[in-house]
């Protein structure tokens, strides 16, 4: 099993996502001997899991059944164990595009964090780039390495427990991108713009409050980076669902006989509103939005090496 090549068949030591709905599932490392709970009973990874294919529907021992997924960097962003605030897909995307990233990219990142974006830029660069992670926390650090390896891959990834604002990336002029997520990103823009290849890397900082892109701002200007953006990510969700709105009345206009003889079953009429004359409504297919929807979550802040 790895992150960036999909394998057809679960074996023993894989990580997999037990999909029980949309709203709900999780991650587990699969083991011979070892089992799994959930709402519908026992998972034996032995029998249940091992040998099976990605995708397959399990039975468990209650009677309820979930899928067995392959984790994907989008699967694992919603299921990870949390150990930071973290980057969600909506941010990522235009993250990874703005960077211009691509296979055989060179990319530092600074901090790992819960490693959200790491496992997304792994995936990116794969197979011949490379990532270059700095992470302060020592255990944090340490976590991330484990999760590279048991996720197959740390070959293209190489993480480093330092202070990247006093001692940078340990890479200099090779990175086509750097991206920030760190407390006072102003402190390191010299460190990446060491790290940057000579001309033309491109940076991201990602920061919640509008103080600290301020002075990320003043500090790329300092250091020489060009085509500064800053930006926001908002994400609406729109359900389609049917609706009923009432039928106006406009009055009835003499010799208007617009709906006599309407017959559903013609093929001509197919597509027409559904009206319903005795409930006065008509039904439509509507996008509605939800009720709720997801707020600020961080300005994200570009530029250019010059």
């Amino acid at each position: 099993m790895s992150f960036i090549e999909y394998g057809d068949t679960i074996k023993d030591g894989d990580t997999a996502i037990v999909f029980l709905g949309h709203e709900s599932m999780f991650p587990v490392k699969v083991q011979h001997g070892s089992i799994t709970q959930t709402k519908y009973g026992v998972i034996r990874h032995s029998t249940d899991l091992i040998g099976k294919k990605y995708g397959s529907k399990v039975t468990c021992s209650k009677g309820g059944w979930v899928f067995i997924l392959h984790p994907t960097p989008e699967l694992w962003t919603v299921n990870l164990p949390h150990r930071t605030q973290i980057l969600y897909s909506t941010d990522i995307s235009i993250i990874t595009m703005m960077l211009e990233l691509k296979p055989g990219s060179i990319v530092c990142e600074s901090g790992t964090g819960s490693g959200s974006l790491s496992h997304a830029l792994i995936r990116t660069v794969a197979p011949t780039g490379h990532l270059y992670t700095v992470e302060f926390h020592q255990q944090r650090a340490e976590k991330a390495r484990e999760e590279f390896r048991e996720h197959g891959v740390e070959h293209l990834v190489t993480v480093t427990n330092q202070d990247v604002c006093k001692n940078g990336f340990g890479v200099c002029s090779i990175a086509d991108a750097v991206f920030l997520d760190i407390p006072s990103p102003w402190e390191a823009i010299g460190h990446a713009k060491a790290a940057l290849k000579v001309e033309g890397g491109r940076i991201c900082s990602f920061s919640p409050c509008i103080e600290q892109v301020q002075r990320t701002c003043l500090a790329m200007e300092e250091h020489g980076f060009t085509e500064i953006n800053t930006l926001e990510i908002l994400l609406r969700v729109y359900n389609v669902r049917t609706i009923s709105l009432q039928i106006p009345d406009l009055g009835k206009a003499s010799g208007d006989n617009s709906n006599i003889g309407f017959d559903s079953s013609n093929p001509t009429n197919q597509g027409s509103p559904c009206t319903n004359p005795q409930q006065g409504t008509v039904q439509f297919k509507s996008g509605v939005p939800l009720r709720e929807m997801v707020g600020h979550t961080g300005y994200l802040t570009f530029a250019t090496k010059s």
